[in-house]
């Protein structure tokens, strides 16, 4: 195509409205099969800002009665509508919470599942899009004459400019996806100004010969890189305040300069920023302007309810071995309410909090610790149990206030919270029992028999007499007691497993199968041991590793 052809497609698809149905705001239907600038303006395509992408996704996400924000569970009734009214109104947000609430996962799943995507040059670092570029200028591009450039405004890079000089209309595109438009920054102190908007590169000055202050001598910083996208800083107060006055301008304008550059960028970029809620309520940490300007402060909050935690713990749990795995649903329960508890307990910071990062790295030490002593060497589903529930330790993080916070009290109070929970899930299910059988079970544990269990303790070996399933054998009410029980948790992990999937949750880990039955039996056998312990009165003490009548 001559330079008279191309001025005319430039122009008729700058004069024209799109020729596309849309698959998201803005995205051709057919998106994956525009590769190059050419495609880009026979379809006449239409770039839309990062606050109409948001909207528009998020208003056809409820018109379909779908959840915008997959993962987030438990947010339903407060956070979600706030959320939603933030980017319904096109603000930048303040998310408010402690540490685990999710605040940084929320920024990120907006990215995933309501920025469209975009056609950038390829190759390019700052997100250029080539429909951006002014009608007059991407002709002269296209012609290869010079730019006059009549105004200070960063519009795309040199690099994407030369690959339009050289390839024409043929100049490669490729769709950047709405979470390749994400930027996270952590604020630490060693966080720079130019880390947020760019600096001069010496390197580029030396490589390329340039000017000290020509653009090309110009290295991007965060606000460019999330260009089009969402950048998220977390715990924004820690951000020393001259650090924050370099946002000042994008919140307020969408705009932004750097160093001595006689050039203005606008990322078009929305900013989610995240807050402790003892540094957002101690006067100066955000600065005044910055506090105003981002329009939406949205508290956040740890799960309300035990539901709502197993579902995030399954959720978020890393398994390596997902396919050799099963987790009973009372152990889900007893990780809930060991960090339900601790943050109710009265030695425990409440301002510093318990992350729900507790019950997932619990869950995934369990796995651990049940491969470690069982599944490993006995060829068995790996099934946690509750005498694995020690392992924990390493993986629980709190703060003491009322008591000398040293490592000897922490793990005092974790274990009184451990033995708090394994008491209340266990009554949970031996409370379903009658007095007769409670009786019976009582005299079944006379004349000093006990039944001995451990964490190397297969369910059945062919080589040990005094695995689970032989020693059951000497209790008949208790091997009716534990087959009833299955019978019960197993329609509980199917009622769990429907709840899981309604979330988009992977719930193949909680359905109970043919080779995870004789460890899920052995697992409930410690759950019913367990809470004959807590009974009133207990029918059965436990010593060590045995468990016999008090």
């Amino acid at each position: 195509m001559g330079s008279k052809g191309a001025e005319e497609l430039v122009h008729q698809s700058y004069a024209s409205k799109p020729t596309y149905a849309e698959t998201m705001v803005g995205v051709p239907e057919e998106y994956r099969q525009i590769r190059t600038l050419r495609d880009l303006l026979e379809v006449n395509y239409k770039h839309l800002s990062v606050d109409r992408q948001l909207r528009g996704n998020l208003i056809t996400k409820l018109k379909r009665d779908e959840f915008p924000y997959r993962g987030i569970i438990g947010y339903d009734d407060e956070v979600i509508p706030a959320v939603n009214r933030a980017i319904l109104a096109g603000h930048d947000i303040l998310l408010i919470g402690q540490i685990g609430q999710a605040k940084t996962k929320i920024a990120e799943t907006i990215a995933q599942t309501l920025l469209s995507h975009i056609p950038v040059i390829e190759g390019s670092t700052t997100n250029d899009i080539p429909t951006s570029i002014p009608e007059d200028k991407l002709i002269s591009l296209l012609n290869d004459v010079e730019v006059i450039h009549t105004t200070p405004e960063f519009i795309v890079s040199k690099e994407s400019e030369e690959s339009i000089r050289n390839n024409k209309l043929d100049t490669k595109i490729k769709w950047l996806e709405g979470f390749h438009r994400y930027r996270y920054i952590l604020a630490t102190p060693d966080i720079s100004v130019k880390d947020l908007v760019g600096q001069i590169d010496a390197m580029k000055i030396a490589k390329k010969g340039v000017e000290l202050y020509d653009i090309q001598s110009y290295t991007s910083g965060q606000l460019l890189q999330a260009r089009h996208g969402i950048l998220c800083i977390d715990e924004l107060p820690v951000l020393d305040p001259r650090k924050q006055v370099a946002l000042l301008s994008v919140l307020q304008e969408g705009k932004f300069t750097t160093g001595s550059y006689p050039v203005v960028f606008k990322p078009d970029v929305k900013i989610m920023a995240t807050a402790n809620p003892i540094d957002y309520t101690h006067s100066g940490k955000v600065i005044e302007p910055l506090f105003d300007r981002l329009r939406s402060h949205i508290s956040t909050h740890y799960p309300k309810g035990s539901l709502d935690e197993m579902l995030i713990i399954l959720q978020e749990t890393k398994i390596a071995d997902d396919v050799n795995v099963f987790i009973p649903v009372f152990i889900l329960k007893t990780i809930a309410k060991i960090a339900e508890l601790a943050r109710a307990h009265r030695d425990i910071s409440r301002e510093k909090g318990v992350s729900v990062r507790v019950g997932i790295h619990s869950m995934e030490l369990l796995i651990s610790e049940t491969e470690r002593t069982r599944s490993i060497f006995h060829l068995t589903t790996t099934v946690p149990r509750f005498c694995d529930i020690h392992s924990i330790h390493q993986s629980v993080k709190f703060e003491l206030t009322e008591i000398e916070d040293n490592r000897d009290n922490r793990m005092n109070v974790l274990k009184s919270i451990i033995n708090d929970a394994l008491k209340e899930v266990s009554l949970q299910y031996i409370g379903r029992l009658t007095n007769e059988q409670l009786s019976a079970l009582k005299n079944e544990f006379a004349n000093g028999k006990t039944f001995s269990v451990s964490q190397t303790m297969p369910s059945h070996s062919e080589h040990n007499s005094t695995d689970y399933q032989s020693q059951l054998e000497a209790f008949p009410e208790l091997k009716k007691v534990v087959s009833g029980m299955s019978l019960c948790i197993g329609k509980e992990q199917i009622e769990f497993a429907k709840f899981a999937k309604k979330f988009g949750i992977k719930n193949d880990t909680v359905l109970v199968r043919k080779d995870a039955e004789a460890e899920f039996a052995a697992a409930v056998l410690e759950v019913a041991l367990e809470g004959l312990t807590w009974v009133d009165p207990p029918i059965l003490k436990r010593k060590q590793n045995d468990y016999g009548v008090t």
